[in-house]
């Protein structure tokens, strides 16, 4: 009898969910678990959320993660198109910035991502705001509103003009997370065409040297100079840092006909290049 007493209620949760697995029922998979939501947009039939790893946007490179909800069956949209456009609002003019086009998520079925590039951040008088416009079943959608992209203690955007008379945004894409150890690194380099584009730039080399001014201005072995990546448009290099601290990344910009465009080398009567990021770790 007690052998029966427990075969019953396991032959009742098999059959529980031997009925689900038959009625289509699954369990919706959260595909934005290890990110933290920034904010949402409204309209009357959407919610649209925006994450990143931090929960906030920052000035400079930003990976962003979008998600669709419709609101009337709670849904997660699986088919969108969508564009969006970032715009810093001056006192007396308006600007885009460097961003990516949002694309689905390899092998995953509710979310979308992009890059954008703040390369400056809000103040009291001025501020960004974003546009969505989404197309879902050939019907166009759109939401907007204001962003907060906040100023952060170290330069890890660069804005300058070059030699050329172009302006330019180079920015810090990785590492993140830097260690005691030779890093991979990775910068974006975007040219402004107008006030509303900003292509990448590509095929040109940026120069590295890393210095811990606190220490002597000392350098580090086995860094390497960062160059064009056509699978991600982005630079990539090495970044050697031998000891936790404040780091300044010396950079020298060449064009595809090795010209210099922006930078200047270290030595004992110059310790820093007027183009450079910061790291401190």
């Amino acid at each position: 009898m007690k052998l029966i007493k427990y075969i019953i209620p396991i032959f009742l949760i098999l059959a529980s969910i031997s009925c689900s697995e038959d009625n289509g029922i699954e369990t919706p998979v959260n595909e934005v678990q290890d990110l933290l939501k920034v904010q949402e947009f409204n309209n009357s039939t959407h919610v649209v959320e925006l994450f990143t790893e931090s929960g906030m946007l920052s000035l400079g490179y930003n990976d962003i993660t979008l998600r669709i909800t419709d609101k009337a069956s709670s849904d997660f949209v699986e088919n969108a198109i969508i564009t969006w456009k970032p715009i810093m609002h001056m006192i007396m003019m308006t600007h885009s910035c460097p961003k990516s086009d949002v694309s689905k998520v390899t092998n995953k079925k509710t979310i979308y991502s992009g890059y954008i590039v703040f390369q400056m951040p809000e103040n009291n008088d001025e501020g960004w705001d974003l546009t969505i416009d989404y197309t879902i079943g050939g019907v166009e959608y759109e939401v907007e509103g204001d962003i907060s992209v906040p100023n952060s203690d170290k330069q890890i955007v660069a804005v300058f003009t070059g030699a050329d008379e172009i302006k330019y945004i180079l920015a810090l894409v990785e590492p993140q997370n830097p260690e005691v150890k030779v890093n991979d690194m990775t910068v974006g380099l975007f040219k402004m065409e107008n006030m509303m584009s900003f292509p990448v730039v590509k095929n040109y080399i940026v120069k590295l040297d890393p210095r811990m001014p606190s220490m002597g201005n000392h350098s580090s072995p086995n860094n390497k100079d960062l160059t064009f990546n056509t699978n991600t448009t982005m630079y990539d290099g090495k970044l050697s840092l031998t000891m936790t601290g404040y780091w300044k990344l010396n950079l020298m910009l060449y064009n595809s006909e090795d010209e210099l465009l922006k930078g200047e080398e270290v030595t004992e009567t110059n310790e820093s290049s007027s183009l450079f990021l910061e790291l401190e770790f």
